[in-house]
């Protein structure tokens, strides 16, 4: 954390699977120790299924736990494990996450006490378009309500390491038509009522990135330091993409490149200074994971 904030970071984005040995006890000391740290920093984490999890283990409901993560430091929610808000895809790629009702309430639940969120949309897998105009449609209609949106975020399948793909139940991924069209049809449908389309780097490269930036999108999201979701499904890109290149590609496609915070508000100078000093990241290695044998004692 002290490292990624000496490099001009200004955000710290958590969030993961359920893990059985944690409690909603555990989210809490996570962000006190964040805070802790560095309480200049913006704390953006925990899904929805993680607020689920963590406010059930605690016997409280889901406002009440919101309520205790805001004032614990939590700045804002990634509006993730969003995959497709229509139940009967969600009964074949995610059966075991939240189903979509449950999904808007927690959401609709964080704007209400004050936190705001992103959206998300994962494509591409076995889904259909009928599938993406409910799922717009529902954020959409949120939206309409709490006003809590910061952004919406198309996110490619990426199937080579997905486990599902692995099996052979799904597409491999949109095809790049179909990834252009999801940023342009998210701009008609969501104005004005959401006025940030992310277009997502780590999935569609920076070659995609700058296609969708000029039809439909207008944000490309943070430079990111170990980034891990999308290289773990397969993903090349993820790791960094320095201040200048990002600039770089923004202005060549004829737009302006400005920073800006987690809230859309206007980035500080010095982080953002400090950003484009940074030296290059070192290569993340992944350790492949091992099997831990276990002894076992056996009485007769």
């Amino acid at each position: 954390m002290k490292e990624a904030v000496a490099r001009g970071a200004s955000e710290v984005c958590l969030q993961g699977g359920i893990h059985p040995s944690y409690t909603g006890q555990t989210y809490l000391d996570i962000l006190r120790t964040v805070k802790q740290a560095e309480p200049g920093v913006h704390v953006h984490a925990f899904s929805p299924l993680e607020v689920t999890h963590g406010a059930t283990t605690l016997g409280l409901s889901i406002r009440e736990f919101l309520t205790m993560l805001k004032a614990e430091g939590l700045g804002s929610l990634p509006g993730t494990a969003a995959e497709i808000l229509h139940d009967d895809v969600r009964d074949i790629i995610c059966p075991d996450k939240l189903n979509t009702a449950e999904w808007l309430d927690v959401i609709g639940t964080a704007h209400e006490v004050g936190l705001a969120t992103t959206a998300t949309i994962m494509f591409g897998h076995v889904e259909r378009v009928e599938h993406w105009a409910a799922h717009l449609l529902a954020i959409r209609d949120l939206q309409a309500r709490t006003g809590g949106f910061t952004e919406f975020v198309p996110l490619a399948f990426v199937h080579m390491e997905a486990p599902i793909a692995r099996r052979g139940k799904t597409r491999r991924g949109p095809t790049f038509r179909e990834a252009r069209l999801m940023h342009a049809v998210a701009r008609l449908v969501l104005h004005p009522l959401i006025k940030n389309i992310q277009v997502s780097w780590t999935k569609l490269g920076p070659r995609g990135a700058a296609i969708g930036l000029a039809g439909g999108a207008n944000d490309m999201g943070g430079t990111l330091m170990n980034e891990s979701i999308s290289r773990a499904a397969g993903s090349s890109h993820g790791q960094e993409f320095p201040p200048d290149q990002m600039d770089a590609l923004i202005e060549a496609i004829g737009r302006r490149a400005t920073p800006r915070t987690t809230l859309y508000g206007v980035a500080d100078p010095a982080r953002v200074a400090l950003a484009r000093v940074a030296a290059p990241l070192e290569p993340v290695i992944q350790t492949p994971p091992r099997k831990v044998r276990k002894n076992l004692e056996f009485q007769a």
